[in-house]
């Protein structure tokens, strides 16, 4: 199993992977966020990154992820990460990329789930008025629902995405 680390400005890591659990369901281990504080030191946040990488290291592989490159979360955790065997950093994280890595962190290789996450969560960047358009035309897939059929009454969290919106995963 892949294993991963958010580490982002804020909270932020903390919700996404909030969000990215109430659609794939709870991820029971193998995820650690730390999130950068203007209230603590640049040394104790390098340090809990140190202790991250050391604890979630493993043969299956790990991926750290930041929410923006040359940000303060991606300077300070590449240092520690880039010599790590087995691990890969990415950046840019936003939702439809979590949901991939969660939903996809036994079915794939290290390398294989990086490009996958990458690819998802660009394609999930979009201007959603131009993407519908060109489905009603039949310029785009066929489905406006990602191919999912329509949920039972209650199913909360797992709802379709609305018409003209594809699915993250």
């Amino acid at each position: 199993m892949i294993n991963f680390i958010i580490v982002t400005h804020g909270e932020f890591g903390a919700y996404l992977t909030e969000a990215a659990e109430s659609i794939v369901g709870r991820q029971e281990e193998g995820v650690r966020v730390v999130a950068i504080s203007p209230r603590v030191s640049v040394s104790e946040i390098r340090e809990r990154i140190r202790r991250a990488i050391a604890e979630l290291s493993s043969v299956g592989g790990l991926i750290l992820f930041t929410d923006m490159p040359e940000g303060t979360p991606s300077n300070l955790a590449f240092p520690l990460v880039k010599d790590v065997p087995n691990a890969e950093m990415v950046t840019g994280l936003n939702l439809c990329m979590l949901v991939s890595a969660f939903s996809h962190r036994t079915d794939y290789a290290l390398p294989d789930l990086v490009r996958k996450v990458i690819a998802d969560g660009q394609k999930s960047v979009c201007d959603v008025r131009r993407r519908f358009l060109d489905r009603t035309a039949g310029k785009g897939p066929q489905s406006l629902e990602g191919g999912r059929p329509p949920l039972p009454e209650g199913a909360a969290g797992k709802a379709p995405p609305p018409s003209g919106i594809s699915a993250c995963r």
